[in-house]
């Protein structure tokens, strides 16, 4: 039987194979889930995405599985309590900034009828999009806008030439 070839930053790591075969560059369901990956990505920032998604579940736990309307009406006690969770990372300006961002796509919502129609909205490059997200979101820099929107396949993201998934587009 013939090995599936992948991008090396993810080979011979069962969990960063199965995100890069089903998830990396794939288009989201829902607009929750959009709002699931956008604070992954937030969380990420300054780490390695393996950790971030070693701790999913927890997140999707503490996060009521990233409900946007529920994390939107979080409160100070709230906060405390994600604070203090061991199972997540407790980093105040990324949780502030995620609490923050519910808010934001909840407004975004009412205006485009849905996230993913506001998405669908911007222009498929990235320095508009970029700077569109520095205005709207909290913790959205240009780094972290670039990764979210390869991870969402708004804009396809780089696989090695050798990997399937760049076969497979060929």
């Amino acid at each position: 039987m013939s090995k599936k070839k992948r991008c090396h930053w993810c080979e011979g790591d069962p969990l960063l194979e199965q995100y890069h075969d089903r998830e990396w560059g794939i288009a989201p369901r829902s607009d929750n889930e959009l709002f699931e990956r956008m604070s992954l990505q937030i969380f990420q920032a300054g780490l390695n995405w393996r950790l971030i998604l070693s701790k999913r579940n927890n997140f999707l736990k503490s996060f009521d599985n990233f409900k946007i309307a529920s994390v939107a009406k979080y409160d100070d006690q709230k906060l405390n309590l994600l604070l203090n969770d061991a199972g997540i990372l407790r980093n105040r300006r990324k949780i502030e900034a995620v609490i923050h961002n519910a808010s934001v796509i909840l407004g975004i919502q009412k205006e485009f009828k849905g996230f993913q129609n506001y998405l669908d909205s911007l222009p498929n490059r990235l320095k508009p999009i970029q700077v569109e997200f520095k205005k709207r979101f909290k913790f959205m820099g240009p780094e972290i806008s670039r990764m979210f929107i390869f991870n969402i396949g708004k804009i396809s993201p780089p696989h090695e030439t050798s990997c399937w998934r760049y076969q497979a587009k060929k």
